[in-house]
């Protein structure tokens, strides 16, 4: 039974409020609201009442001191205009602010220098643990000096085997593109894509000429075309291979960037898309494949749900049960007007 709401106590609330509203003890309504320990499910419930009946706040200073703990997770980017950082943020805070952790976000803008400035500030403010992401999914070097802090790299992977990643399948997310594009009766598909010294550009280029080979096809155009992400190599990209194979009856494009400029060059050739070619981008950026005329069958990364893995996986490190190695989130497929 828990006290009458007129002996609830005045002012801000203490642990040891909580536990005699609660009817427990302070060790209880301690392991009640750390998780820890084992109880009947009625007594945690009593404690969360409780709780929310007081408005009680835990001392995170006092609970720092309890549990070694800060309740501070840092998330380090390398991605500045946050268009791939933000979405990978906001699934990590979604898993972690379960747990009532923060994060401290800190943007290295790709420099070394200010990297192991950021890392060293994190370090001084004793978090739990890092996450650590960016724009693109190439493999990077693994921070340095962090060894006693747990760590897992988000969307770019570290190239230390041992380390934790969490990164997209982009051999899926190509097949999904394949397999849309054969399912709605084309068969000359052109690949355009980004700069060949990416890794997004190359895996998904090589998956996309695999899966076409494993179906006894070859790229429209005989080749890739490796370029720039943007929307001006999409429209120059898209008159090559008009010129080169006008018999093409498809794009499957390395973003949703590209795929909007390629839109834009069939839009203004009077070619009518999806009746005459179809078009898939990659990445389902709202921005980009929302506006292109018409909107954009894409492939969703779920930056969201690396982000949620990464956070996950973080929290089991910082429990010190680790899984070291790549974990893969699957892609998906969103189709819209343009097939």
């Amino acid at each position: 039974m828990t006290a009458a709401p007129e002996s609830l106590p005045s002012g801000r609330a203490k642990l040891a409020d909580v536990a005699r509203l609660a009817g427990v003890s302070v060790g209880t309504a301690s392991k009640a609201l750390n998780g820890s320990g084992r109880m009947r499910p009625e007594t945690r419930q009593r404690v969360l009442d409780a709780v929310a009946a007081l408005d009680f706040r835990p001392n995170q200073h006092a609970q720092s001191l309890h549990t070694g703990r800060s309740w501070t997770v840092g998330l380090m980017t390398t991605d500045g205009i946050g268009r791939f950082s933000t979405p990978v943020l906001l699934g990590a805070e979604d898993a972690l602010g379960a747990g009532k952790i923060s994060v401290l976000l800190c943007d290295t803008r790709g420099d070394a220098i200010r990297e192991q400035h950021h890392l060293r500030n994190l370090m001084d403010r004793r978090v739990d643990g890092i996450i650590v992401t960016g724009r693109r999914t190439d493999p990077r070097p693994p921070l340095k000096g962090v060894e006693p802090i747990p760590t897992v790299y988000a969307l770019s992977p570290s190239t230390d085997a041992d380390d934790i990643s969490v990164v997209s399948d982009d051999r899926s997310g190509a097949r999904l593109a394949i397999e849309h594009l054969l399912a709605t009766g084309r068969t000359r598909i052109a690949h355009v894509t980004g700069p060949a010294h990416h890794a997004a550009a190359r895996d998904r280029a090589r998956h996309t000429v695999e899966l076409l080979e494993a179906s006894s096809l070859e790229l429209a155009t005989g080749r890739v075309h490796f370029g720039e992400w943007s929307e001006a190599w999409g429209r120059r990209a898209a008159e090559a291979v008009l010129r080169t194979a006008p018999d093409t009856d498809a794009f499957f494009c390395g973003n949703d960037q590209i795929a909007r400029g390629v839109a834009d060059a069939l839009r203004e050739n009077g070619v009518d898309v999806p009746g005459r070619v179809a078009l898939v981008g990659y990445d389902n950026w709202d921005v980009m494949a929302l506006a292109s005329r018409p909107p954009l069958t894409t492939i969703d990364t779920d930056l969201a749900e690396i982000g949620r893995q990464a956070a996950l996986r973080l929290l089991d490190a910082i429990a010190d049960k680790p899984e070291p190695g790549r974990h893969i989130v699957p892609c998906r497929l969103v189709v819209r007007e343009s097939t």
